[in-house]
């Protein structure tokens, strides 16, 4: 007989002003115990050290933190010159120290160019990266290297916010999978002195940005003068806003919800969709196959 999960139904997402300091699993379970929610989850950890935008998923919005994963990140970083750590940024111990050449905006200008674009990196031992199914980060604290292979991402914005005698403020725009420690680390290098992380801000995850996120002494402020968090809630389907959306007639849409593809004759390229039924009602996430047909892919609950 299984446990029944704690909690009420809540669904819909949350966007939070990650606090420095904390894990995203412990602000995660705090959030959720906030809002009394049976089902939740995020959509991609942030290190301790990081600030920030990280939305949070409840009930049938945990279907969509995959595709939410997979979206462009945007994030503010601040860096050291002159020092290496064990895991790139302020919260390691100190590997090296090395003098910091003098530079000018140019020359630091024409390193960043040589990042922009697609890239190659290799994660840092310190990550949640997993090797024969354990994180890297577990491995890097019993003092074994693990051989990880290049991978590419894609630096999509690059820009040189500040600059001073020993550290830089950088901001960038980039794809799933990529490691700002390690663009510190590569840049540092490429200046031929080292770097680290001092300060790590993200300001976009899945389309949601600084703007939307609340800081977690708000929400608590808030549910401890007896308000309701729920009205903060986005709804579901703004996890897939990146995604075009379709229309479904009465006989399509019960279609869809019982897993089977329709053709719509006005349908042309492929690739994910949110589906409708009519102008307000969303069923979940679709695909536009090849054959012209749309398929279910993850549909919601309908009450």
């Amino acid at each position: 007989m299984s446990r029944r999960r704690k909690g009420r139904p809540v669904n819909g997402l949350l966007v939070v002003d990650k606090p420095a300091g904390m894990t995203s699993n412990k602000l995660l379970q705090a959030v959720r115990h906030l809002l009394g929610a049976a089902k939740a989850g995020h959509t991609g950890a942030l290190d301790p050290l990081a600030t920030g935008v990280l939305p949070l998923c409840f009930g049938e919005a945990t279907k969509f933190s995959q595709w939410m994963l997979d979206s462009d990140k945007g994030y503010l970083a601040r860096a050291r010159l002159g020092v290496t750590t064990e895991t790139g940024d302020s919260d390691g111990e100190v590997v090296s120290t090395d003098p910091v050449p003098e530079l000018d905006e140019d020359r630091l200008e024409s390193v960043l160019a040589s990042f922009r674009g697609e890239i190659e990196q290799i994660p840092s031992m310190y990550s949640a990266l997993k090797h024969n199914g354990r994180p890297l980060y577990e491995y890097a604290r019993e003092g074994i290297d693990v051989e990880r292979p290049p991978r590419p991402v894609t630096i999509r914005e690059l820009v040189l916010e500040s600059q001073g005698a020993d550290e830089f403020e950088i901001r960038v725009t980039c794809t799933k999978g990529t490691y700002i420690r390690t663009l510190v680390e590569d840049i540092g290098q490429a200046l031929g002195c080292g770097a680290h992380v001092t300060a790590l801000r993200r300001t976009l995850a899945a389309g949601y940005t600084l703007e939307q996120a609340m800081p977690l002494e708000e929400l608590v402020r808030r549910r401890e003068g007896g308000e309701s968090l729920d009205p903060l809630l986005y709804p579901v389907d703004t996890a897939l806003a990146g995604c075009p959306a379709i229309t479904l007639d009465d006989d399509e849409s019960r279609s869809i919800l019982n897993g089977q593809a329709v053709r719509m004759k006005s349908q042309s390229g492929t690739g994910s969709v949110r589906l409708y039924h009519g102008a307000e009602r969303f069923l979940g996430l679709g695909e536009v196959t090849p054959a012209g047909e749309v398929a279910p892919r993850r549909l919601v609950r309908q009450d």
